[in-house]
């Protein structure tokens, strides 16, 4: 590789990773004002709940499409992402001339997760064109942008001094995401992609027909399971612990606790990118799944204790639950034929997605019946069955095809 496409490569994957930060802040723009909906809306539990799940629900329901028809590796990349990233930014706009409990709402949410489906999978895919030996790290830097995207619309609520209160957080999120559509024309591929195979709906099946495919897609699973469901509830959870606390200033330490939470997701995702091409796929998502799975117990513990201990715990488990997500979509890449990549991983983000609305919805559930304290304990069940898969995949003769032969 000469040095001035050393130096495309990395403009390029470093103004997709911006591309996606901007777009991506529309997954929880609504999610992070969900406090201070409830405090001048009355917002309700199940209204909360949907605030997330709908957007997950349109994502499912966009990747489900795209992957029947192959879209992911049918339409031009830069186009797929341009045109979702506008469309999504349109309905998050929208949002803020409804009242926040109207149904039109909900469905402006689901339409922003249908757009998710051009922009997630398909920065993933793009992002592929320029691996070489250095997947894990690249999609690691594209699963960190992911992050910060979803914990920006927190830290846009510290900043709020306008008076437009949560109106603030959903236009600058909505902006943001038409810049990326723009800048997304700039991006270079590292690469040709290969020609989609013939329109063929039974293509999807490949990655479950495939044992160390499906082996890596339960791992993914595992963690989804826990994912969402935490950056969803964990607001909440800080913001009534540190009320119980008497912390003053709660709300805004809350924002900030919240908004440090996910975006840590960023450094974990980052290191173990690192860590993955050079000692294995499994070893790192094992090794993360496991301390996920202990906070995720341990974190409840804490609620109503020391506000710094509970960060501390929090920040941790930010780290760790984010640190093995690119590492499956990275196993999907090295273990599907190139002409199929964006159509499986559009298949892993939409069962993995799918599975997530259940914890989503789960939580409040879990309150009611557990109190704050336990209601996060049964997410340690995805990271358990995911540590299994992956160290069932590790087993497998193909697994010699992950991290250059780190498995």
């Amino acid at each position: 590789m000469t040095n001035w496409t050393a130096g495309q490569k990395w403009r390029s994957v470093l103004l997709l990773a911006l591309c996606q930060v901007m777009a991506l802040s529309l997954w929880f723009s609504a999610t992070a004002v969900i406090p201070i909906l409830k405090s001048q809306y009355g917002l309700s539990g199940l209204q909360a709940s949907l605030f997330s799940s709908a957007v997950a629900i349109g994502f499912v329901s966009g990747t489900l499409v795209s992957a029947v028809l192959s879209l992911a590796d049918r339409i031009p990349p830069r186009t797929f992402f341009a045109s979702a990233a506008l469309i999504a930014a349109s309905a998050n706009l929208a949002i803020i001339f409804f009242d926040p409990t109207s149904a039109i709402v909900v469905v402006f949410r689901f339409i922003t997760g249908v757009c998710m489906a051009g922009i997630y999978p398909v920065g993933m895919k793009m992002v592929s064109t320029w691996a070489k030996r250095d997947t894990g790290l690249l999609v690691g830097l594209l699963v960190g942008a992911l992050t910060i995207g979803s914990a920006f619309p927190h830290i846009l609520n510290l900043l709020d001094t306008s008076g437009l209160d949560w109106k603030l957080t959903l236009m600058t999120s909505s902006l943001l995401a038409v810049g990326a559509s723009g800048l997304i024309a700039f991006v270079t591929l590292g690469s040709d992609m290969p020609k989609a195979p013939p329109f063929d709906p039974s293509l999807a099946f490949y990655a479950w027909t495939y044992k160390p495919l499906r082996l890596a897609n339960f791992g993914y699973f595992g963690h989804m399971w826990e994912l969402y469901a935490m950056w969803a509830w964990i607001g909440l959870f800080l913001f009534e612990s540190f009320r119980i606390s008497n912390l003053e200033n709660g709300q805004f330490f809350a924002n900030l606790g919240t908004f440090a939470t996910i975006a840590a997701g960023g450094l974990g995702s980052l290191i173990a990118g690192l860590a993955a091409d050079r000692f294995g796929r499994t070893t790192v998502t094992i090794t993360a799944m496991a301390f996920s799975g202990t906070c995720s117990v341990a974190v409840g513990f804490l609620f109503g204790g020391s506000p710094l201990l509970l960060i501390l715990v929090c920040l941790i488990w930010g780290i760790s639950i984010v640190a093995d997500s690119a590492q499956f979509s990275t196993c999907i890449i090295e273990l599907s034929p190139r002409n199929m990549i964006g159509t499986m991983l559009t298949i892993q983000t939409c069962i993995g997605f799918l599975i997530s609305l259940a914890t989503i919805h789960l939580i409040p559930l879990f309150i009611d019946l557990l109190s704050w304290h336990y209601a996060f304990a049964p997410l340690a069940i995805g990271p358990l069955l995911g540590v299994i898969a992956m160290a069932k995949l590790r087993a497998q003769p193909e697994a010699m095809s992950l991290a250059n032969g780190h498995r």
